[in-house]
């Protein structure tokens, strides 16, 4: 009998705790914005074509060592088993964004409306309403398909692991092409500014940037060290730095918006709901496609995680570029990085617990 053995993956010490993390980093933030106010604002005043260079080097780093995980060589396997790669691009380009739109309006733009009043400045000067700025940042969440931690909800689930990595390179590739189109397209159908320069710049910046730095830099440590080093040391020392990175740009966001968490803290709780709902959806369609498809369980259970989650980082770095590091947009886009870890956690348990329904 043949017996199939998977090497265990946990998650680091870093990514098992991210949640705490990142409430650690909001509480420290809020409390450095009332104690020290004019920090943050003199860090980004640092800023080139407005962009805040602190912030930029941070997103940098966010990125970096997210892209050089990256193995495009796996991208020419993917022709041997299309069905999973289509189902993936199909959920996330054609579904997940208009979805996302859709219950972000009915709970932010309707059954919460009345919760989340006022108005704000964005970059640029413009006066939005608030709740159209939260939707935004929901808008950016939901068109950007997960390309970091999905590594590791794909293996916790048991899942294709050669599936998942080259999702990961077409997610990444796709991105370049679909984020900024589609995005502006969206946030005009939710009447926010469409700064199309800055979003083409943003996404160059954010994505463009640091995916061909990784690739090069990938290729050149591993010819010049070898496949086990680049895997074994380089990878492992990298990995804290990307959340670190992380943490920090949320130090700075959360020391702006310190005063309206305090006065207002149930905006978080709010900003959640549509997004735990859009999360439990997309994975639902997605898993029960895939079962219409006779996919393996194998297949299915990344699949379906890949279309649950969201790349987080470039939905940060982009709200920030376009709206300002203090707006509601930012703030959205860090809520889905509160609820990240415990809720794909829980997906990754459905996917074990469901394994017999596929072949």
């Amino acid at each position: 009998m043949e017996r199939v053995i998977y090497e265990e993956r946990k998650l680091s010490f870093f990514e098992k705790y991210l949640t705490l993390w990142v409430i650690g980093c909001i509480g420290f933030g809020i409390v450095m914005g009332k104690l020290f106010p004019q920090i943050a604002i003199t860090l980004d005043k640092f800023s080139i074509y407005q962009v805040s260079i602190p912030i930029a080097v941070c997103l940098f780093f966010m990125m970096y060592p997210i892209m050089v995980k990256i193995d495009f060589a796996q991208v020419i396997k993917a022709g041997k088993t299309p069905k999973p790669v289509v189902l993936t691009l199909f959920v996330n380009w054609c579904i997940k964004p208009f979805t996302m739109l859709a219950i972000a309006w009915l709970f932010l733009g309707v059954l919460f409306k009345g919760w989340l009043p006022g108005t704000e400045i964005i970059k640029g000067g413009q006066e939005v309403e608030l709740f159209r700025s939260y939707i935004a940042g929901c808008i950016l969440l939901g068109i950007a398909p997960c390309t970091a931690m999905v590594l590791i909800w794909g293996h916790l689930s048991r899942g294709n692991d050669g599936h998942t990595l080259v999702m990961v390179a077409i997610n990444s590739l796709t991105m370049l092409f679909l984020y900024a189109p589609l995005g502006g397209w969206l946030l005009g159908v939710n009447e926010m500014p469409i700064p199309w320069q800055t979003i083409v710049l943003s996404v160059v910046i954010y994505v463009g940037l640091p995916l061909l730095l990784g690739y090069q830099s990938r290729k050149w440590i591993i010819a010049k060290k070898g496949l086990k080093w680049f895997e074994e040391k380089f990878l492992h020392y990298l990995t804290p730095v990307s959340i670190s990175a992380l943490l920090l740009t949320l130090v700075l966001l959360f020391s702006f918006k310190g005063e309206l968490i305090i006065n207002q803290p149930q905006i978080i709780f709010l900003i959640a709901i549509p997004l735990f709902v859009q999360t439990c959806l997309i994975f639902g369609i997605t898993y029960a496609i895939a079962g219409w498809l006779k996919l393996s369980y194998r297949d299915a259970a990344p699949s379906a995680l890949i279309g649950a989650s969201n790349h987080f980082e470039v939905a940060i770095a982009t709200s920030t570029i376009l709206f300002g590091l203090s707006s509601g947009a930012s703030l959205a886009a860090v809520v889905g990085v509160l609820i990240e870890v415990p809720v794909m956690l829980m997906l990754v348990r459905v996917c074990l617990k469901t394994k017999k329904w596929f072949k």
